[in-house]
Order: structure tokens, then C-alpha cells, then sequence
């Protein structure tokens, strides 16, 4: 028979509409009791939850983390009872006996034998920071639709500007785009908006404005570049909340801090002060294909305690950033990487492609040592495991990024590296070949 962990306990089965919630209770004789009922997720049938619960001094709750629909549950129950917001996944019950009751059921025997995992939930301030960064997110996604819709809109005219111009909404683009609106159709005093580099293609500029600009053209593309500075607008509005917000947001409640709100130290050492928000997005910028913008949604995602993960493939497992393990009989099946935070594995495949283009870095010769054999794809899940981890070490020592060099692979193992290319020198010309170092300069 199992041990009883927690002798108070409840578990919920939430839905859109209704919350089915039983609480269990051991009794002095150590009998089992639970009542079953079911609660709609308005905030006054959520209050009446709450009081519910109190009325045998329930301890821990247990719910499954079904879509968004936890979230108003977990907002009013939070800071009443231990909250465990569990994977459906890990909690399925035996074949044939699915009801909602049965279920809140069942989470309740799980909890109260101690046998539930509580998925990761940071606290309000990182939760509020999170939904902002995502919808930010959100609108520079919808921002890149919209240009591709202007040059889509600018293909159907005739104007060739993305063919000169690497960016349409740059400032000679944009004032160029400005003038077609006002029913400019002098591609010579178009081009000579160009400014700085775009001046030495005046010549292609001409022939890339002449087009066949029709007044629908000109309502289209005016509606859309409007969409696209309100866009711009709302973005930065945005970004500077976000600032603001991360300002207001210290170490004081972090898990493992101390009552004075720094670090447990070690022994002889003195009390570390948290980390701030600020400081842990200065660290973050130290690695390359990492901005301040990527470091603010990768924070607001994993927060700067790194103490909730125990190592660093903890945090790339939970990322989704982490090689799966599929393996039975002897045989090694499909190693797909697991599911993980969906918001935070983008952001991370987006540093990784800015990454695997710096130059002379270790991160681009991780990239292409893999690319060639593995696939570009393979390769650039490869690099953001490798930031994902870096990260996490970053966090916790502290210490900004150390660069290894892009000959870091090379100098690792050198002299097989030379006998590899010898003898495959060798095997292509069939003579004997051997290697004469020159002196080094005096």
C-alpha cells in the first residue's frame, strides 16, 4: 500500500465552462473521505471553489494544465494552497474509466500520495512580463506578414524596389513608397531620394520605380504602410513597458533567496546579492546572435533564478531544445527532440540563426561542422541547444560569455585532424607526403 504524503488534498478537472473538483481528506482512523462537485469558472463560482476547499482546510491542489483554461483557476486559488499544475499527459488514467469526476479523482489519490510533478509556474511579476513579451512577439510577426504584403503589392505594379533596396521599409525605400502614394510617377526624382550607399544605385533605382502603378495600388499600399507605423508604434510602446516593468522587478522573491534577499552563501563566503532583471539581459547580450530584445523574451520565459532547474539539460529538456530518448529492445528509434516551451525553443532557433552567421566565432563553426553532415535544420537545433545551456551557465556563474574562437574544433584535435588530411592526401595522390614546419618568425 502506498504511503500517505499529504492527509488534505484536492484535484481538479478544468475545463472552459466548468471545473470539476473533488477534495480528499484522511481521517484520525485512517479512513479515506472525498466529496465530488462541479463549479463553473466564472470568478464568484471560483470564490465559492475557494471557500469549499477551506471548509476542511484542504493543504494541495492539484489540476491539469488544459490550454489557458487553468489560468483563472490558478489566480484566485494562488497563495491559499500548494498549487501543482500538472501535464495531462503524466497523470492519464487506465483505459475505459474517463469521466471529469473520475478524474479530479484521480489527481486527488495521486497528490495525496505525493506522486504528482508540478510543471514549472513563475510567479506574477514574470507572468505578467511573459505576456507581454509574447504579444510583442506576436505584433513584429504580423508586422514581417504585412511587408511581405506590401512587396507581394509592389510585385503586382510593376516596381521592382526589393530588387535595389534589401530593405522596402528603410528610410530611401520608405520615402521612395511615400511618393508613389502622392502619385509621384518621376522615377528619376524618386530615385534621387536615395540616401547614403543607395546613391551609388540611382541608375538601377529608376528603372526598378518605372512601373505600372494603377490608383488601387496606390489605396492599398497607403492602407498598408499606415498599418505598418502603427505596428512600428505599438512595438515600441511596448518595448519601453517592458523596460519599465523589468526595472521594477528585483531578486527579492527568489526561490532559495534568503531573508535579506540575497543568495544562500556558501560557507565563508559572503551573501550574494539577486541577480537583477537588468544585469541578467547585460549578460545575455555577451553572446553572440543574442540582442536586448531576444534576452528580454528568453528572461520573461525562464526567469534569472536557475535554481528551479537543477542543470542545464534540465532547462533544455524543458526548452524543447533537448535530443529525445526512443530506444527499446537494443534499437534506437526516433530521437525527435521533445516538446517543450514552444515560446522560448522560437526565440532560441532565431539566436541560433543570427549565431550560426557571426564570424569567426564558436557558435558558427558548431554550425557548420554539423550542417554538411547533419543538415542545416539538425544543425541550427544543435546550436540552440548549445545557447540553451550557455545560458543556463551564464546564469548561474554569472560571468558573461566567453568566446572559444572559430578554430576551437581545429585546435581541439589537432594532430588527428593533420594525420586525417594526410593520409587522405596520400590515398589521392598515391606518393608519400610529409610535412616540413617552417621556422617561426624572428
Amino acid at each position: 500500500m502506498l504511503s500517505v504524503i499529504f492527509r488534505l488534498v484536492a484535484g481538479l478537472d478544468v475545463h472552459k465552462k466548468t471545473v470539476v473538483a473533488t477534495r480528499m481528506r484522511v481521517t484520525k482512523d485512517d479512513r479515506v473521505e472525498w466529496e465530488t462537485k462541479t463549479f463553473d469558472t466564472t470568478t464568484p463560482a471560483l470564490l465559492e471553489l475557494l471557500d469549499w476547499l477551506l471548509e476542511w482546510g484542504i493543504t494541495h491542489v492539484a489540476m491539469e494544465s488544459t490550454a489557458d483554461f487553468w489560468k483563472p483557476v490558478y489566480n484566485v486559488l494562488e497563495g491559499t494552497f500548494e498549487l501543482l499544475v500538472v501535464n495531462a499527459k503524466h497523470v492519464k488514467h487506465v483505459p475505459g474509466r474517463k469521466t471529469d469526476a473520475k478524474d479530479s479523482e484521480w489527481l486527488a489519490e495521486l497528490m495525496m500520495h505525493g506522486l504528482l510533478k508540478a510543471s514549472f509556474i513563475p510567479p506574477e511579476p514574470q507572468r505578467a512580463l511573459r505576456d507581454m513579451t509574447r504579444y510583442r512577439t506576436t505584433l513584429v510577426q504580423e508586422r514581417a506578414r504585412l511587408v511581405n504584403r506590401v512587396q507581394k503589392l509592389l510585385e503586382g505594379a510593376n516596381i521592382k524596389l526589393s530588387s535595389v533596396a534589401t530593405d522596402i521599409m528603410g528610410v530611401s525605400a520608405r520615402a521612395m513608397l511615400n511618393e508613389i502614394v502622392a502619385g509621384q510617377a518621376d522615377t528619376v526624382q524618386m530615385a534621387e531620394l536615395a540616401k547614403g550607399r543607395m546613391r551609388n544605385k540611382i541608375p538601377e533605382l529608376e528603372k526598378a520605380l518605372t512601373g505600372r502603378v494603377r490608383a488601387h495600388h496606390r489605396f492599398l499600399l497607403a492602407k498598408q504602410l499606415a498599418h505598418v507605423d502603427f505596428l512600428d508604434e505599438q512595438i515600441e510602446e511596448i518595448s519601453a513597458e517592458i523596460g519599465r516593468h523589468m526595472e521594477g522587478m528585483d531578486g527579492s522573491s527568489r526561490h532559495g533567496a534568503d531573508a535579506d534577499g540575497g543568495e544562500q552563501p556558501l560557507d565563508g563566503e559572503a551573501p550574494l546579492a539577486p541577480l537583477t532583471w537588468d544585469e541578467a539581459v547585460t549578460l545575455l547580450d555577451t553572446i553572440p546572435g543574442v540582442n536586448q530584445r531576444a534576452a528580454e523574451v528568453i528572461l520573461a520565459e525562464i526567469g534569472v533564478d536557475m535554481s528551479r532547474f537543477p542543470t542545464a539539460d534540465h532547462l533544455a529538456s524543458w526548452a524543447g531544445l533537448a535530443p529525445g530518448n526512443h530506444e527499446s529492445g537494443g534499437k534506437r528509434y526516433s530521437g525527435r527532440r521533445t516538446k517543450g516551451n514552444r515560446s522560448l525553443c522560437s526565440i532560441m532557433t532565431e539566436t541560433a540563426q543570427a549565431a550560426a552567421r557571426s564570424k569567426d566565432t564558436f557558435l558558427n563553426a558548431r554550425y557548420h561542422r554539423l550542417a554538411g553532415r547533419r543538415g542545416k535544420k539538425r544543425a541550427l537545433g544543435a546550436v540552440a541547444h548549445s545557447m540553451i545551456v550557455m545560458i543556463w551557465h551564464i546564469l548561474t556563474t554569472r560571468q558573461p560569455y566567453r568566446e572559444l574562437g572559430g578554430d576551437y574544433f581545429d585546435e581541439r584535435k589537432k594532430e588527428s585532424k593533420v594525420n586525417y588530411y594526410l593520409r587522405r592526401l596520400e590515398q589521392l595522390t598515391g606518393a608519400a607526403v610529409t610535412i616540413a614546419f617552417q621556422p617561426a618568425a624572428a
